[in-house]
């Protein structure tokens, strides 16, 4: 390290640097004729001016130095040998870079006065990527690239900045470039990389900033910025994320706002640089520059605003474990363990293997798809086949792998070769599974070296050179092999404890062999002591090898009790089935019984008994209507939800019937006969949910009979949204799931959905109705927006919309006057479902516009005749805080709480609202206890059903957080201290009856009183589990799930709520019951946003700023305010006797 940069590293920690701006634009205002490129050959090629206009390249570092830079960019950003081939100066590659080095170097000795600045030899993207563009490959960036550095070295730039970076891949390969150029040399010239993120919220490439974070912490760099692309506002989150997770230096060099149809940038410098400031201010910043569009006044003032601020401070570390696909995979005590999925593999997938012999390898890769889809968080690909050449098969895999998932890869090989070109094709964070002692040190040493050459993470397995016992399976023999691997990674090899992953092997228990009867015990044992002795590495395991030679029935039986077991000892990662896995919950106690005995070895008639028992093991047989012709049977397996036997009744009908005479005769009968039942309150919305499955299920398998390109004839085409700043989306996907399996394509284009966006869906699939959603009294008034700007563009397709804060008087006097027609209110799903078939009926379709016009006649005729309501003076007397004893606020800490089981949680969730709201239950909490009513137990077999995966699948965890916040009135508002200044909050009062404002329950200021404010949540994983399940045709427990999670958040806020209370010394009587908590029957109250008394939800992010719960518990706001996962409960607490719900109008 030269004394130069130990200098800069200094500075770095004293104050916030500045970049130069831009170099390009800034160049062609006064480059704009052929001459100063040294002709029209060249015009346009800025490089070239540092050859034949190197005058105005020293003006240009000149000015940028008077305003105030601290480090000058070199003008090469376009000087890699493969963008100056195109203008045959690819030969003058080292010679044009050291030019331009040169002239940046003279420029700070020339015009810095002494100043200490420096140089950074830029470098930019070519016209070719490896993953964005193709047409190059990893070795090929390098050879690009190493011309262009050493020139930069030799000219004496200070460091190496790899700019507007848009795909990881090829900064790897870049690094790569300026090792071999630094050994060449015999320098060190460290490097920087700045990303690119474009407006979709990755980079070219796909990755997220997250996941280009954890893949770039693996390497060396003096700092990790973003540049270009956009503006800064757009940069916020991005920076927050990557400010909060670098553990190095941190630098923000946004363009002067997103080009204008002109290709200029509009945003002015006090806009920028109060931008700026502004992340100067949040600490987010070690380096500021401007990038596209700025210029030395940019520069000037953003020097000036930034500079009263402390640079950044970074975390110390980083967790090294993470790996990365587009997306990182993070490592955390709630998704333990990580999934691997196991059948892209051709020595354990019979299934993958045909498909690769077969050259299919599209088909390959959508196997490992299907095992993303079905939970796995990693893939592990193996192409090991003696037959043919691995590694040509494995990048033919790899390659469409990489497109259809997100995943990262986990590179399954022994061989060298295959590991190195694997790594020259992932541009994530990959693992190497794996290296072992078995030839001694020699591989292990190779391997390793690729893995710090590229930033992979590496899995040892624990076998050794012994030539008895080498294959470890005692815990002794596990820990010995573990910890000399550990010692020559971390100690010799330069390895961090997190990037060592230990794979204790698993062997199987029911073959007979001696050698390993008791072994699967030493393998839970040895998870566990290798977590307990280096707590900072990750375990894995091969789990399925220990069912190995057993019946197939039994198998993935055994698993889920070993997987449990080895989970419970600390277990990472499980490398499983992810479509097969047998949840531990639904394990029957006989069954865990035969399974202990044999992963423990406790009985010698262990492996009989097991064998024995599985394959007698039949299915159980619901009862079957024998008598009825097959069109009955499909009919009745519609309306009563049975799946039993549907496809053997599905083959027998197709002996006499076409797939779609099937499809539109019994089958939608029996969907008709649902819906008529569920409008005569016959059947509730699980049951309708139960049918819809099989209906699902019937038409997936009967369009796969229909001849090639044919397929089932739509009963019409709806697109469904949620609208702008709603995050809510329970209802809509239910009215997705019953539309869809009535013979609808429907559209889904999820939650937050603008107007622009919508008209744009409208436009490309020509609907035939649309459907809107959306629960807050905010989501009504965007309906009116939305309404409206679709008239205005000339959309008249019927409009249906359905959502918690609508009524049919708000549908037909507001929403329905802003499309200039009639739009239809549904009060529920199956509501939608009739106004959809009427709609799609011409006669039934005018007849229903008819009614609907006369209704809307009537109710425009009262709206309008409403009075205004006069303003209403409030009485002073009676007004204010009524004086009570006021409780001490234990602390002001931010306190973490997680149940200690989900049993805790759902003992205190509202039965009314679960079974009875969601789904559809009436009188659930007396029906629920009676044994012989048939439709209240199916309901509750469902549910438990649900609770006991969610207990078993550790992905369902409720969190919260909370914080007594001194707090004190003043009139109508309510005010605390934060970060040194009082905040404001606004509390509506009532214009009638009391007068009543929840300002009124705190005291005046100097009384020392507080409040609480707490959030919960379910997290974000049981909606994603939800959606899983609803395209693997689970619909019903998809539903049940993510009401659940719902009701759970709200579960999770009466615990919090009752906690407080306790804490704060007003606890609950002895003898409360359930249904006096949920009637709000103790001391105090909490209110939520967004709810009459406490009706801005803007509001909530004073709370949020208070409580951060984005890192600590995962939720975060939407540009709507709105909290994200939908599942999540904030609110405010107040202690005094008087508070309770009202209505504030």
């Amino acid at each position: 390290m030269t004394d130069r940069i130990k200098k800069l590293r200094e500075t770095l920690k004293e104050r916030i640097l500045a970049l130069d701006g831009a170099t390009g634009t800034a160049l062609g205002d006064v480059a704009n004729t052929p001459e100063p490129f040294g002709g029209e050959k060249y015009e346009g090629l800025y490089e070239a001016l540092n050859i034949h206009s190197p005058e105005l390249v020293l003006h240009l570092h000149k000015t940028y130095i008077d305003a105030g830079a601290d480090i000058i960019e070199t003008n090469t950003f376009s000087g890699s040998s493969i963008v100056l081939e195109e203008f045959g100066l690819e030969s003058q590659t080292r010679e044009i870079n050291r030019r331009a080095a040169e002239l940046a170097c003279e420029a700070i000795k020339k015009y810095g006065d002494g100043k200490p600045l420096w140089v950074a030899g830029s470098m930019g993207p070519s016209t070719k990527t490896i993953q964005v563009t193709g047409g190059i490959d990893f070795d090929g960036v390098i050879a690009q690239y190493i011309p262009q550095i050493l020139g930069l070295i030799e000219g004496g730039v200070d460091y190496l900045l790899v700019e507007t970076s848009q795909d990881t891949l090829n900064i790897k390969a870049i690094l790569q470039a300026v090792e071999a150029a630094n050994k060449e040399l015999g320098t060190d010239t460290p490097v920087s990389v700045s990303l690119t993120i474009e407006t979709t919220g990755t980079m070219l490439a796909g990755q997220n900033i997250e996941a280009a974070v954890y893949t770039l912490s693996a390497f060396d760099l003096l700092y990790l910025g973003l540049n270009c692309a956009t503006g800064p506002e757009f940069m916020t989150d991005h920076l927050r994320t990557l400010a909060e997770l670098y553990p190095g230096f941190v630098a923000v060099v946004p363009n002067a706002g997103l080009p204008n149809t002109e290709g200029e940038y509009d945003e002015s410098a006090l806009q920028l640089s109060d931008t700026l400031q502004l992340f100067a201010k949040n600490g987010w910043v070690n380096l500021v520059g401007g990038c596209c569009g700025t210029t030395d006044d940019y520069i000037r003032m953003i020097n000036e605003k930034v500079a009263q601020y402390e640079p950044r401070v970074p975390p110390k570390s980083i967790d090294k474990s993470a790996t990365a696909g587009s997306e990182a995979l993070i490592l955390e005590e709630d998704n333990r363990p990580v999934l691997v999925g196991e059948r892209t593999n051709v020595i354990g997938s019979r299934k993958f293997k045909r498909l690769v012999t077969g050259n299919r390898f599209e088909e390959a890769a959508e196997v490992g798809r299907s095992q993303a889809r079905g939970g796995a968080g990693i893939l592990d690909l193996c192409a090991a086949n003696p037959d043919r050449i691995e590694v040509d098969d494995f990048l033919n895999i790899l390659k469409p792998l990489l497109r259809k998932t997100r995943t990262p890869i986990m590179i399954d090989s022994t061989d060298s070769e295959v590991i190195e070109e694997a790594l020259k094709n992932i541009g994530g964070r990959a693992a190497i599974n794996s290296v072992n002692f078995e030839d001694g040190e020699e591989k292990i040493r190779e391997v390793a070296a690729l893995a710090k050459k590229h930033g992979a993470v590496l899995i040892v397995g624990l076998i050794d050179e012994d030539p008895d016992q080498g294959m470890a399976i005692t815990v002794e023999r596990k820990l010995e092999i573990a910890g000399r691997a550990f010692d020559l990674l971390t100690k010799e090899l330069g390895f961090d404890d997190g990037e060592i992953i230990f794979d204790p092997l698993v062997f199987p228990c029911g073959t007979g062999d001696k050698n390993y009867m008791g072994s699967a015990e030493e393998t839970i044992l040895g998870v566990k002591a290798i977590k307990e002795k280096f707590p900072r590495s990750k375990t894995i395991l091969g789990v399925s090898n220990v069912s190995f030679g057993l019946p197939k029935e039994g198998r993935e039986v055994l698993n889920g009790v070993f997987l449990y077991h080895c989970i419970q000892a600390g277990l990472d990662y499980a490398i499983v089935n992810t479509t097969g896995l047998k949840r531990y919950a639904s394990i029957t106690e006989e069954e865990r019984e035969l399974c202990l005995d044999l992963l423990n070895n406790t009985r010698k008639d262990a492996i009989e008994r097991f064998a024995d028992f599985f394959r007698e093991a039949r299915p159980t047989d619901e009862a079957k209507v024998k008598n009825m012709p097959v069109k009955e049977r499909l009919e009745y397996a519609v309306i009563e939800g049975v799946r039993e036997d549907l496809i053997k009744n599905l083959d027998k009908a197709l002996k006499k019937d076409d797939p779609l005479d099937i499809i539109n005769g019994p089958l939608m009968d029996g969907m008709a006969i649902v819906g008529e039942r569920f409008g005569a309150n016959q059947l509730i919305i699980a049951e309708v949910l139960e049918s819809a499955e099989v209906m699902k299920a019937a038409v997936s398998y009967l369009e796969s009979k229909l001849p090639e390109g044919e397929k089932s004839e739509s009963r019409g085409k709806i697109i469904l949204a949620t609208v702008k700043g709603d995050v809510h989306d329970i209802g809509k996907n239910l009215v997705d799931m019953i539309l869809s399996n009535n013979g609808y394509e429907v559209i889904n284009l999820g939650i937050k959905v603008p107007p622009a966006k919508l008209l744009e869906a409208v436009r490309e699939h020509k609907p035939d109705i649309i459907g809107l959603s959306g629960l807050l009294v905010k989501s009504a008034q965007m309906m009116v927006a939305t309404a409206e700007d679709l008239h205005s563009a000339g959309v008249d397709i019927p409009i249906i919309v359905g959502g918690a804060a609508l009524t049919r008087d708000f549908t037909l006097t507001r929403i329905s006057p802003a499309y200039d027609d009639i739009v239809f209110y549904a009060e529920d799903a199956m509501k939608g479902l009739t106004l959809c078939h009427n709609l799609q009926d011409p006669v039934e379709r005018e007849t229903l516009y008819e009614s609907w016009r006369e209704i809307q006649k009537e109710r425009l005729e009262k709206y309008n005749k409403k009075t205004k309501v006069k303003p209403v003076t409030v009485p002073k007397e009676n007004i204010g805080w009524r004086e009570v004893d006021i409780p001490s606020a234990p602390d002001n800490e931010i306190h973490f709480y997680e149940p200690e089981d989900l049993d805790e949680v759902f003992s205190f969730i509202n039965k009314k609202m679960l079974y009875g709201k969601h789904l559809g239950l009436p009188r659930p909490e007396e029906r629920l206890t009676d044994e012989d009513d048939k439709q209240a137990q199916k309901v509750l077999k469902a549910v438990n059903r649900v609770k006991e995966e969610a207990k078993s699948g550790d992905w369902f965890k409720p969190k919260a957080l909370y914080s007594w916040i001194d707090t004190w009135s003043k009139g109508d508002n309510l005010y605390w201290n934060y970060n040194g200044s009082s905040v404001e909050l606004n509390l509506p009062r009532q214009q009638r009856d009391s007068f009543l404002c929840a300002a009124d329950w705190v005291a005046p200021e100097g009384k020392g009183d507080s409040i609480v404010m707490f959030i919960t949540t379910s997290g974000k994983e049981p909606n994603e589990i939800a959606l899983r399940w609803k395209d693997e045709g689970r619909l019903l427990d998809s539903f049940i799930l993510q009401v659940l999670a719902i009701e759970s958040a709200e579960a999770l806020a009466e615990i919090v709520h009752q906690k407080i209370r306790k804490e704060w010394g007003i606890p609950d009587k002895e003898d409360i019951t359930l249904k006096e908590i949920f009637k709000s029957k103790y001391h105090g109250v909490r209110l939520s946003f967004g709810y009459p008394a406490c009706p801005d939800l803007e509001d909530q992010t004073k709370l949020f700023n208070l409580l951060k719960p984005e890192k600590k518990i995962g939720v975060r706001l939407t540009s709507g305010f709105m909290m994200e996962p939908e599942a999540s409960v904030s609110a405010l607490v107040f202690h005094h006797p008087d508070g309770h719900y009202f209505r504030a109008e």
